[in-house]
């Protein structure tokens, strides 16, 4: 598997009363292919997985492989804070036709680099699913740094790491690791653009989901090397990126996706977007329809 290009880290739509919201999540689904979204991540955290019961995660992914229809990768987050857990899960993954497992860093843990190099090989050595490794610190207390991907990208069963520090230091190091076997995906939609342009492999973002077209389009150019055309979209894109972080994800995007008709809400302990920020949804919704409808007709 070689994973490339725009990858959208689902939201998973929820109904008024909390329960899930199949018929908006096909709708989401749908506006990922028809944007040109490369691969899914289904039940990420920006699809609030921590939230999701296991029968939710089963339902998700299987309708999300049946809908696909093998049109384009779908991945399932499996990062447990535990490495039984996370093995568990990915074969869980697998029975239900995923065709990768996106694997955070154990989350609270905060294991050493030498724990973080066997859980990852015993995820990958049980070989149910190829692995993606994913790096967010803010979220998780810990940090795989790049001599532990060194030791881990040549598994043959480790195909990507999603990283999420925003430092072109740290990219820098990744992508001297980069390799046939082996992909390094930003995950922070504000720095991808400059990622992709010193040869990162693409994104998986939480701006995709109302941004399919835009964002696939972005890659294309950034991957392409044309630099000037990808920075004036990455420019563009900005202000979209930024209010995607004016509260804590995934409730800026969930709250742009209702705007679209797409869900209603979110789980506890989350809330939805503070009413201070009602106003600049709205503007961004506006500008979302009006990028996506330029990028489609660039297509």
């Amino acid at each position: 598997m070689r994973l490339s290009g725009s990858i959208t880290a689902l939201a998973t739509p929820f109904g008024a009363a909390g329960e899930l919201d199949l018929d908006a999540w096909q709708r989401l689904l749908q506006q990922q292919l028809d944007g040109g979204t490369q691969a899914v991540v289904v039940a990420g955290s920006t699809g609030e997985a921590a939230a999701l019961y296991d029968a939710e995660f089963d339902l998700l992914l299987r309708s999300a492989v049946e809908f696909i229809a093998g049109r384009i990768p779908v991945l399932a987050g499996t990062g447990m804070s535990n490495t039984a857990k996370t093995i568990e899960q990915t074969r869980r993954a697998a029975a239900l036709g995923a065709d990768a497992a996106l694997v955070v860093t154990p989350p609270y843990v905060r294991p050493t680099q030498a724990g973080l190099v066997a859980h990852y090989r015993a995820i990958a050595d049980d070989d149910a699913l190829p692995i993606v490794l994913y790096n967010v610190p803010g979220r998780t207390g810990g940090d795989l740094l790049p001599e532990t991907v060194a030791e881990l990208c040549g598994h043959p069963r480790i195909v990507a790491i999603k990283e999420a520090r925003v430092e072109a230091e740290r990219m820098a190091a990744l992508l001297a690791l980069k390799g046939s076997g082996f992909a390094v995906l930003s995950g922070d939609d504000p720095t991808a653009c400059r990622a992709m342009l010193a040869g990162a492999d693409g994104v998986i973002s939480v701006a995709s989901n109302v941004l399919p077209a835009s964002m696939r389009r972005l890659c294309d150019l950034a991957r392409a090397g044309k630099a000037d055309a990808a920075r004036e979209l990455d420019a563009q894109l900005q202000p979209s990126f930024d209010f995607m972080g004016v509260e804590p994800n995934p409730i800026p995007v969930k709250a742009v996706l209702a705007l679209q008709g797409i869900g209603h809400g979110l789980r506890l302990p989350l809330l939805p977007l503070s009413t201070a920020h009602a106003d600049a949804a709205a503007t961004i919704a506006m500008r979302v329809r009006e990028l996506e409808q330029a990028c489609a007709a660039a297509a």
